[in-house]
Formats: structure tokens, sequence, C-alpha cells
């Protein structure tokens, strides 16, 4: 069983400008001089991409091509077995390749008639707020890398595969949408680092590790389920906890392994109902006052 525990690599820019992206020991990347190289041009070219302009074309390797295709083709079955129906509505509207990476230029053309939603590359991290406030613009900052080869099936980091297979099929169905673009309006609302990191969490424990309850099972929703060969076969097996927002904008959680809590919603339409409304409505003020109910 593979795990696919998740963190930003952090990127730093060198003195002929050019980034830098700096590995983990446990990487299985650290000790391949290419893909490092290939790692920090594709992390150059997304620093240098400004606002307007198409997103960098990645100069992906038939290796790459390769990863790609064996991750997507291993989660086919697997999408349809655990897979909430909206997330397989908007599988097949955006109809992703299955035997190459797609340039995000690409999927932004897609995507666009769809939804209004365009990718924006990322070099790295991309600020809290500044991320989530671009959700509200219908803009979503996505990494262009692709895990390494010796590991298709394992990435210790958000890679392309989890920004398109499990952020771009949600982002092409507008019951999905419409939830990221109140999470980013949310996060442009509020003001205090602490009401900004409930917002997060609300997220993370949703569109990143959302799970509903549909009459053939507990299904995912969220793309961080939804992209991971391996813990799309165990999100069942964890705690299970009803969908509550105070629980979810206030649970710690740990990136590096599988997500052993989550919080299931009695349908989509829960989600939109109590997600959603709270996204819609929450201020500094409505966010220190449920704070202050989970003390």
């Amino acid at each position: 069983m593979f795990e696919e525990g998740q963190y930003f690599a952090p990127v730093t820019q060198t003195d002929d400008g050019r980034m830098s992206v700096e590995l983990g020991a446990d990487h299985p990347g650290l000790n391949d001089p290419e893909y490092r190289e290939r790692r920090d041009l594709l992390a150059t070219l997304a620093h240098r991409w400004q606002p307007g302009e198409p997103a960098p074309e990645a100069p992906y390797t038939d290796a790459e091509h390769e990863v790609w295709r064996v991750v997507s083709e291993d989660l086919l079955a697997k999408h349809e077995t655990y897979a909430c129906r909206e997330f397989l509505d908007g599988k097949a509207a955006l109809d992703l390749p299955l035997d190459r990476v797609p340039q995000l230029e690409e999927l932004s053309d897609r995507l666009e008639p769809i939804t209004g939603f365009r990718y924006r590359p990322a070099a790295g991290l991309v600020p809290l707020r500044d991320f989530y406030g671009a959700l509200a613009d219908h803009g979503f900052w996505a990494t262009q890398y692709v895990r390494h080869h010796s590991v298709p099936l394992y990435t210790p980091e958000p890679d392309v595969l989890h920004e398109v297979v499990g952020h771009g099929n949600t982002l092409a169905d507008p019951r999905f949408t419409r939830l990221y673009e109140a999470a980013g309006q949310a996060a442009r609302r509020v003001e205090t680092a602490e009401a900004l990191e409930f917002v997060s969490r609300v997220f993370w424990f949703t569109l990143e590790f959302g799970v509903v309850h549909e009459p053939d099972g507990l299904k995912a929703f969220g793309a961080g389920i939804l992209s991971s060969p391996g813990e799309i076969e165990e999100f069942r097996a964890m705690t299970i906890k009803p969908l509550d927002v105070v629980a979810m904008g206030t649970t710690d959680y740990d990136i590096t392994h599988y997500q052993d809590v989550l919080f299931a919603a009695d349908s989509f339409a829960h989600v939109e109902d109590a997600v959603g409304g709270f996204w819609d409505t929450c201020t500094d003020d409505s966010i220190s006052t449920l704070r202050r109910t989970a003390a």
C-alpha cells in the first residue's frame, strides 16, 4: 500500500533569478539530478508567469506521460466505485486524456466554457489568502510537476495529478464550483488569521477530504482522496464523523499520512447547505463565536 503524505517542497530564488526546489530527505526524486533540474525549470516558468498570460507550457517527458497513464488507469475503476455522483459528472464533462499529461492552458480552455474557472501556474506553496482568494475570481493555483517515475502511485506532495485528476474534475461541475467560489469569497471577507485558518480547515475536510453518504455506500468528493490510488481504497475504514462545521474548523490534521478522521455529509445537498451556507455568511465575529463553542 502506498501512503501519500503531502507537503510543499520549499522554493527559493537563486542569484540568477531561477527558482530552486528543495526536496525532503525522503523524497523519491532527491538523488535524481534530471528530475530535480526539471522541477526547478517548471518552478521558474511558473514564477515568471504574469496574470493575463497563457499558462507556461510544461515540456513533459515520455516517462512523465507514462506516470500520468499509470495513475489515471489505476483510478478508472476506483472512481466508479468510490467517487460521488457530482465528481463523476464533472469527470465526464472534462474528459481528461488518459495517455498524456494535459497542459494547464488546455485545461483552462476546457473548463472556462463549463464553469468559468481557469488554472494559474504555481511554483510552490501559495499563501492561504492568495490561494483561496483566487477562487472567488474563478482562478485555481496549480503546480505542473509530475511525481517521480520510480513510484507512480506515490507522491509526498500535491503534483499535477492531484491538481487535475482531483481538483480539475470537480472544477468542471457547477455544484462543486459554487462551493469553491464561496470558499474564496469567505477568505476575502475575513480579516483575522484565526478566521482564515478556520475557513481553510473547513475546506480541507470537505473539498480536499470530504465524504458523503449515497444510497449505495459512502463516497468521496474530496480531491485529496480522489487523486490518491491508495487513500481512495482506505477512506471507508477511517473514523467517520457526521459533517459538522465547528468540528471541521477546529480539528487538527496531519498532512504526512492518510487522514484518519473524516466528516461525512448526508448528501451533496447537505454539503451545499451546511458548508456553502457557512462560507456564504461567515465573518470574523461569527467564526470567533463558533470557535468559542468548540472550546
